[in-house]
């Protein structure tokens, strides 16, 4: 869809934030909380149209204008297109450090199932000519309707803060392409270039109201590899005088289970899926081909290298065991284009994140999380040359009775993709604003 084909919420005057001396006396903490009261409504329309009107990677044309329009209209200086359909928001407040926070803003091909009111019944051609079903199943969504609020806060706030803020609004984090594509189009070059890069993502087993933390690695290394097994097709009843290639993309599939199992330290996590396999088409031809599809996850850039390495190999060996030609060699493509490194929360800056978090909301709300073996593409704006330090945390999105029994049970909660996962959104988005906000408020405290 494009910009003419939505209606943008404008906050009439009587719902937008006072300058903070205009405020009732009392605590930070009250003063932001009537903020957020008063803001609210606003931001659940916002969330509500999002969720409603989802696009998809690299076509994020309504989504990035809706909010770029919403953080100009918070008083930021907002420039649009930005590797893509990425915009950055920049509201320079006197002396001290910049700091990044990000929000990305896609969806995902999926059919809607939570039953919502205000449910997606978007079906769209992607661009691979396809027709698809949308949903916001990631919480990205929330993330935008977060980063609105958190401008809105912060630029009331002014009084209570020194420095510059960067909003970035990214597209594409789920094909890994939107952080790299912002980059290169000189989000560190064009604008201040951070001290600090911080972004949340919702968490689909954390009860609304916490938040949780995690310093050193958090999210994997994420690679896509393509393996087309070629042989030498002919007549089922006569294998003697083809070379199958569905027997030998068998043997390359149990085969590269040992690349984790015999071939990586038991101390160094990896994951090597083959999540999709395609070859033939009748039972009694054997095709000239195989193809596979596979999702690889890491840590460490060796660990990383090496799987891929190791996939060659044994393709390679397989292939030459079963006696194909040199020209039938199967071939192993690397997707490096929506390739994501892992994502790696500065110890330093996470505690200082962990301590924000805890003197704002408490310190039980704040929770301890593991290392995941998902994807972000934020971990991008920390591995350019000028090595920003970054924290990513996660943002509880739950009913905690659900979350409370679904740890009871062990029956595990709709997850992030799946067509039933559904945020609460209001204790959610109010959470985030808070967390943004406690976190911006430490880091560019007045001197």
């Amino acid at each position: 869809m494009t910009l003419r084909h939505f209606s943008l919420f404008v906050l009439p005057a009587a719902i937008c934030l006072l300058p903070a001396q205009a405020q009732p006396a009392g605590t930070l903490h009250d003063l932001v909380a009537q903020k957020l009261a008063a803001d609210y409504p606003a931001l659940d329309a916002l969330y509500r149209d999002l969720h409603a009107h989802p696009e998809l990677s690299l076509m994020e044309e309504r989504t990035a204008g809706i909010v770029a329009r919403e953080l100009r209209a918070a008083g930021y200086e907002v420039t649009e297109h930005i590797g893509g359909h990425g915009a950055v928001a920049v509201l320079k407040n006197g002396a001290g450090p910049t700091l990044l926070l990000r929000a990305d803003i896609d969806a995902l091909p999926l059919q809607e199932e939570t039953g919502l009111p205000y449910a997606s019944q978007v079906r769209v051609t992607n661009l691979s000519g396809v027709e698809v079903s949308v949903m916001h199943a990631c919480g990205h969504d929330i993330h935008a309707s977060v980063l609105v609020g958190t401008a809105r806060m912060l630029a009331a706030l002014r009084d209570r803060w020194s420095g510059t803020l960067e909003l970035v609004v990214q597209p594409a984090e789920e094909r890994g392409l939107g952080a790299r594509a912002m980059l290169t189009d000189g989000l560190y070059r064009r604008f201040p270039k951070p001290d600090f890069a911080i972004a949340l993502h919702d968490s689909a087993t954390l009860p609304y109201g916490t938040v949780g933390t995690i310093e050193g690695f958090a999210m994997a290394n994420v690679d896509w590899v393509d393996i087309t097994v070629r042989g030498v097709g002919g007549h089922g009843a006569y294998p003697q005088a083809t070379k199958d290639p569905i027997v030998l993309a068998s043997r390359i599939i149990l085969a590269l289970q040992t690349i984790v199992s015999r071939e990586t330290r038991p101390t160094d996590p990896a994951v090597v899926t083959v999540g999709s396999i395609h070859g033939g088409a009748k039972a009694n031809v054997i095709p000239d081909e195989v193809k596979l599809q596979l999702t690889l996850r890491s840590y460490s850039d060796a660990v990383r290298a090496h799987t891929i390495e190791a996939i060659r190999r044994i393709c390679r060996g397989e292939a030459i065991a079963a006696g194909l030609p040199e020209d039938r060699m199967p071939v192993v493509t690397v997707i490096e284009d929506e390739a994501t490194p892992a994502t790696f929360n500065d110890p330093a800056l996470t505690k200082r994140v962990r301590g924000a978090l805890a003197g704002w909301l408490g310190e039980t709300s704040v929770k301890s999380i593991d290392p995941e073996m998902g994807g972000e593409d934020f971990s991008q704006f920390g591995r350019t040359v000028e090595k920003v330090p970054v924290c990513l945390f996660r943002l509880g999105a739950v009913e905690p009775a659900k979350a409370a029994e679904s740890a009871r049970t062990g029956i595990p909660l709709p997850s992030l993709h799946s067509s039933k996962f559904a945020p609460v959104p209001e204790p959610t988005i109010k959470t985030g604003v808070e967390s943004m906000t406690a976190i911006t408020l430490d880091l560019l405290a007045k001197k």
